[in-house]
């Protein structure tokens, strides 16, 4: 990957948990609601921990690794971005575009690990 498009990634990866940590503390305060919320907010930061662990990555397996770690933090978030949505604890405006940049990011990194496991 170019540098302009690591850090465009970088910066992505970080606005994305921004706007996930963001929409965690417009939550309602119920037990529900607390417990979804944790939990996308686990996975929507882990996002760019492991993209920017990825760029460190000693070999193509290891970078490999990192990004599909990324991706399943990114599958995850989908999943409570979803339970968030259709349980009625956020409404779909605030929902609909973080779930939009997740499939983006999404679309990303899987065609990032595919280029790279077609280099091995």
């Amino acid at each position: 990957m170019k540098n302009g498009q690591q850090e465009d990634l970088k910066y992505r990866t970080r606005r994305f948990a921004l706007a996930v940590i963001r929409l965690y503390t417009s939550l309602p305060r119920s037990t529900v609601s607390h417990v979804l919320g944790r939990q996308l907010l686990r996975s929507g930061t882990s996002v760019g921990a492991h993209y920017r662990e990825s760029q460190r990555a000693k070999s193509n397996p290891d970078f490999i690794s990192k990004i599909e770690g990324a991706l399943q933090e990114l599958e995850e978030t989908g999943y409570w971005l979803e339970l968030l949505r259709d349980s009625g604890f956020s409404n779909p405006e605030r929902i609909e575009p973080l779930s939009a940049e997740a499939n983006e990011l999404t679309a990303i990194f899987v065609s990032v690990a595919r280029t790279v496991k077609s280099r091995s």
